[in-house]
């Protein structure tokens, strides 16, 4: 018997006859029901769909660091390309080191991924079985659901409470069936944040059984005083897992490398499923770079508080009401269709990101950027917003 693959007909050929084989209907329940990310629309592809000059674009869509990479880490990416035709370090343990000795954590319950991402993807393929609860709350970051759904587990997702966590629903919403609850502070794309009291509160009312990941990305941009750190928490809470990346303000969005700090019983489940060599060469030395440069983290945090105070004061001007932000980013409703004013900024160069996905039809969210990209969408939002209200 001899036996080929037509790619383009989808069908199985075995010799005395043709089987055909719709491989969409034989996905799991949970990749049945979802649809692919989205992320924010690249310059280049803009360019080409519109005959735009990529120099005069600006991306303002994906909550990148508008400062590019450190001088550091470009200097010490040049020096790794010797090694290209080597394997990364398996255990990444430079930049374990390296985060323990900043974050003055045990090296051996840090997690590293190939992006935050990665690290959320782990948590649930490790423990969420198919039917098993995953909770988090509406206008929560995608990956949340994603990850849950391909691993055939039962989103539950929790109203939120003015576009935030209503942690008391969400503990509410915890049963038998409850595996791993998400928690992103701040919050992406809304931006807004849970302080202290209230972030503790809610861990110990959270079953010991039942992990709870909470999502700190942004958390190098904050000051506030009532903000909190979920690692001064790991020692009192075993099922706290922390994740953090080193896509925002260390610039380093395109190499795609972050970590989670959690028990070492944690550490050494997610260890099990995570991939060989997820990170790459280039990811951890850069890393190891971006860590130890920290003028270039302080003038990032500083153009992010200018920026967000810029954004902010436009959007007054303009009589926009926007969600108070401690990210890198502020979202705004539009007083319109947002995909609309989203798509009408893209002809005038302006790459924002809609949220209709989110839950938010109304809404745009834009990121901080340098203070002439800020203004250049701050000058295009009002004949935007005036084309849109004319349709």
């Amino acid at each position: 018997m001899t036996a080929g693959f037509d790619k383009k007909a989808l069908v199985i050929k075995v010799q005395g006859g043709e089987v055909s084989c719709d491989f969409a209907q034989q996905t799991t329940p949970g990749v049945s029901r979802l649809k692919p990310y989205q992320p924010g629309k690249p310059i280049s592809e803009l360019a080409r769909e519109l005959g735009l000059d990529e120099k005069a674009i600006v991306k303002l869509a994906s909550n990148e660091n508008p400062l590019g990479p450190s001088e550091k880490v470009v200097a010490t990416l040049q020096s790794e390309c010797a090694d290209l035709a080597r394997y990364p370090d398996g255990s990444g343990y430079q930049l374990k080191q390296a985060l323990a000795a900043k974050l003055s954590v045990d090296p051996q319950g840090i997690t590293l991924g190939n992006g935050s991402n990665d690290v959320l993807d782990l948590i649930v393929r490790a423990w969420v079985s198919p039917g098993d609860e995953v909770v988090f709350s509406e206008h929560a970051f995608a990956v949340y659901p994603i990850s849950t759904l391909a691993a055939s587990g039962q989103p539950v997702q929790v109203p939120a409470k003015d576009y935030g966590h209503d942690l008391v629903a969400m503990a509410a919403a915890i049963t038998d069936k409850t595996r791993v609850v998400f928690i992103a502070n701040p919050n992406n794309p809304t931006g807004n944040w849970l302080d202290r009291d209230a972030l503790k509160t809610f861990l110990q009312s959270v079953p010991e059984r039942v992990l709870v990941v909470l999502d700190e990305a942004y958390c190098e941009y904050i000051d506030h005083p009532d903000y909190p750190n979920g690692l001064d928490w790991l020692a009192d809470y075993p099922n706290l897992v922390v994740t953090r990346t080193f896509s925002k303000i260390y610039g380093l969005a395109s190499l795609r490398v972050g970590y989670s700090v959690s028990s070492v019983a944690i550490a050494e489940v997610l260890n099990r499923v995570r991939q060989p060599f997820n990170v790459n060469s280039f990811a951890l030395a850069a890393a190891v770079a971006a860590l130890a440069d920290e003028d270039y983290v302080a003038r990032s945090k500083a153009m992010n508080t200018d920026g967000l105070r810029q954004l902010e004061q436009g959007l007054d001007v303009l009589g926009l009401s926007y969600i108070p932000s401690l990210g890198n980013f502020i979202t705004f409703d539009t007083g319109h269709n947002g995909e609309q004013v989203y798509q009408t900024l893209l002809k005038r160069g302006v790459i924002v990101r809609p949220v209709t996905g989110y839950g938010l039809p109304a809404h745009l969210r834009v990121s901080v950027g340098t203070p002439e990209e800020n203004q250049a969408f701050l000058d295009a939002l009002p004949a935007a917003l005036s084309e849109v209200a004319a349709l």
